[in-house]
């Protein structure tokens, strides 16, 4: 089981303006609630760690991880209101952001709301996106990263949205504390541009991180693929051709895509994810293009199936 730590809330699509309206279609959303979703239809089972409201879109955000087959026995219910990030999209299919959520039920999190014990059955640990770094549920998940470093494999995706952290200086100073526990992170080159201001390649970001104890740096680039960072090197796999919708929930389809093909090989420790060597990462690379790839000829975050990603990877490992 990946237990996925982090942020779920509702996604309010806008569309252009119509006379005095702007008509908009709410679904529910969020970087580490997408993986979690993400990870269970690609057959890997997955847990849900967060605060969730119990208005309205708290019950639809709840009642879908279940149906996805999400497990809920982590999550935290709340009478504080649910975030509701606006998203728009322009003509090549990009989104831009805003967010609503100050005082909301998936920032709320308190250390005793974090169980005091993983079961087992726990294989690894991710988290993602601002509930990282938005009090109090920031400190709550850096102190159980900080916790499981060495038992589990700890993955991070900084996915990081400078409009709802704000000062950037706060943002590197709370996620140095993720990034020294963590066995794998995933970022993308936006992330990169973003956090370093665009004074460093992914190359040197890469170093960064491994400097501070990854095993894996894996960076996504859009269309232009991914490129991996390990004990054997540098390994690049482009991204398949496709028509691209939007690139909403693109990076989270990336993240559980990769977490579920080291489940399914055997590779989900932190011993053997040091140990890959270059056809693997190639393989784990093309593997994760694929799952993306997909997402993004899809409205929305419409995470794939294990069927629908095995239908188009062609990895120098099968499948």
């Amino acid at each position: 089981m990946i237990l996925v730590c982090g942020e779920a809330l509702i996604d309010l699509f806008v569309g252009p303006p119509e006379g005095n309206e702007m008509p908009a279609r709410a679904v529910p959303g969020g970087s580490p609630f997408n993986v979690a979703i993400g990870l269970a239809r690609l057959e890997v089972r997955s847990a849900f760690l967060g605060g969730v409201s119990r208005d309205g879109f708290g019950i639809l955000l709840a009642d879908l991880l279940a149906r996805e087959g999400v497990a809920d026995r982590f999550i935290v219910r709340s009478d504080r209101p649910s975030t509701i990030s606006a998203i728009a999209t322009g003509p090549d299919g990009q989104a831009t952001y805003s967010f609503h959520g100050e005082g909301a039920a998936d920032r709320a999190l308190l250390p005793a709301d974090v169980p005091a014990e993983l079961p087992d059955e726990v294989e690894a640990v991710s988290f993602g996106s601002f509930s990282m770094v938005m009090e109090p549920g920031g400190s709550s998940f850096a102190g159980l990263a900080e916790r499981e470093k060495g038992r589990r494999v700890i993955s991070v995706d900084p996915n990081l949205r400078p409009t709802v952290i704000g000062d950037l200086a706060g943002w590197a100073a709370a996620m140095e504390r993720y990034f020294r526990a963590a066995t794998i992170v995933k970022a993308s080159d936006e992330d990169v541009r973003t956090a370093w201001r665009g004074r460093a390649t992914i190359g040197e970001a890469a170093a960064f991180w491994r400097e501070r104890g990854a095993r894996l740096v894996v960076i996504t680039e859009g269309s232009r693929g991914s490129t991996a960072f390990a004990d054997a090197g540098t390994v690049s796999v482009a991204a398949p051709p496709v028509v691209v919708r939007d690139t909403v929930g693109a990076g989270d389809s990336f993240h559980a895509a990769i977490l579920a093909r080291l489940s399914a090989t055997g590779r989900l420790d932190a011993a053997s994810i040091g140990a890959l060597d270059r056809e693997a990462l190639g393989d784990l690379l093309a593997y994760g293009n694929a799952a993306a790839g997909i997402t993004c000829t899809r409205k929305g975050a419409d995470l794939p199936t294990a069927a629908e990603v095995a239908a188009v990877h062609r990895g120098p490992a099968g499948t």
